[in-house]
């Protein structure tokens, strides 16, 4: 933080503890001054029991007991060193050795442990727990401290990198406490948003802020290694939030938070939508692993004025050679505008058909072409891992 800066403003009314009071409606100050020392115990009452009705505080209650710290622990192999600290190109060079009689270098690598720390949510009574597939990837040992100061031994259940997306389970058995699952398909723009995890190891903490934009694609970002439509918000995501519960005003999870952009335009933080994080955790329960179909294409909505006379639909940029979209017949350029006879308007939602058909499944598209109209089935297949 660089710093605060304080604004005056001038208006009618007085500002007490956050709150615009208009005129006269100071209790006990008709209007003047700050009234009795006994009105300003009154005000502070009633400024005090609003803190307590606070939305925010009731959504914390509801879901932050589920929410943990995950600690883990890897081992990391070293290079072997040695030779006194001369350069390793130098002590490589036999005629060096040679000349000062050195025997041919045995650098054995070396073992250190690395250690990591993240947040997670418990989503059942049995113990599961969702996180970020980052923040336990690679992990020897998962170490989970709950908010009542126990820790509990975890296991990885199994993890997705494509989508970033972990399921750890407690070794202990419970019931423990769950967070509830919210819709994150019915969320708009503007509704509240609150985030709690452990930044830098923090525990507990909330920040506040608002849904600044849905649907966010995860390679429009840069981050061309994962496959991902995201919430994007103002509430502070922070390092060590990974894997912690984005809230509704109702303490409802809609989110895992994800991402933080932290260069110029600071401030943006991204969640993984829970209805999406459902699914993966679903299949990583039940198989350990997670099926991804894709039809090898690249996308863009429709907009006015591009030359394709459509109000909507979905433009294909690219056809990757031998895909199932090239396979099918689709052509750059081509614009989709149904699937399965459901007009379609963005881009996720082609991704979304798509991931309903799954893999060797049927995805009948609505093809606009110079002015045509053709009829196009593809049969999605399994995304290569990279």
């Amino acid at each position: 933080m660089v710093g605060t800066r304080t604004r005056s403003w001038v208006c009618s009314g007085v500002l007490a503890a956050g709150l615009l009071l208009p005129s006269g409606t100071w209790p006990g100050g008709a209007g003047v001054g700050f009234g009795t020392g006994a009105a300003r115990a009154q005000g502070a009452a009633a400024g005090a029991g609003l803190a307590r009705q606070s939305f925010v505080a009731a959504a914390v209650r509801r879901a932050g007991p589920a929410v943990v710290t995950i600690d883990t622990e890897r081992t990391v192999v070293v290079p072997g060193g040695g030779g006194g600290g001369l350069p390793r190109g130098l002590l490589n060079d036999p005629l060096f050795r040679q000349f000062f009689g050195m025997p041919q270098l045995q650098q054995q690598p070396s073992q250190r442990k690395e250690r990591g720390q993240g947040s997670g949510f418990i989503v059942q009574a049995d113990g599961l727990i969702l996180t970020n597939a980052h923040v336990v990837e690679k992990s020897d040992r998962v170490t989970v401290g709950l908010q009542d100061g126990r820790r509990v031994e975890g296991t990885v259940v199994g993890l997705d990198p494509l989508t970033d997306l972990a399921v750890v389970k407690l070794a202990s058995t419970g019931p423990w406490p769950v967070a509830p699952l919210g819709n994150s398909d019915g969320l708009q723009v503007g509704e509240w948003a609150i985030a709690v995890g452990n930044p830098f190891g923090l525990d507990n903490t909330v920040t506040m802020g608002i849904i600044s934009s849905l649907n966010r694609n995860a390679s429009k970002l840069g981050i061309t290694d994962k496959r991902l439509d995201l919430i994007q918000t103002d509430a502070a995501i922070n390092p060590g939030n990974s894997g912690g519960p984005l809230l509704n005003a109702e303490g409802e999870v809609i989110g895992i938070n994800t991402l933080v952009r932290t260069g110029p335009g600071a401030g943006l933080g991204f969640a993984i939508p829970i209805n999406r994080a459902r699914e993966i955790a679903r299949q990583l329960i039940a198989t350990g692993k997670v099926s991804h179909p894709m039809i090898g294409v690249g996308l863009d909505g429709v907009k006015p004025g591009d030359g394709s006379g459509l109000s909507q639909g979905v433009r294909l940029m690219s056809v990757q050679p031998g895909s199932p979209a090239a396979r099918a017949g689709l052509q750059q350029g081509d614009v989709i505008v149904a699937v399965a006879g459901q007009p379609i308007a963005s881009p996720s939602q082609l991704v979304a058909a798509v991931e309903r058909a799954g893999v060797g499944g049927s995805l009948p598209l609505t093809v606009s072409r110079a002015g045509r109209q053709l009829q196009i089935t593809v049969v999605p297949s399994q995304l290569a891992p990279r």
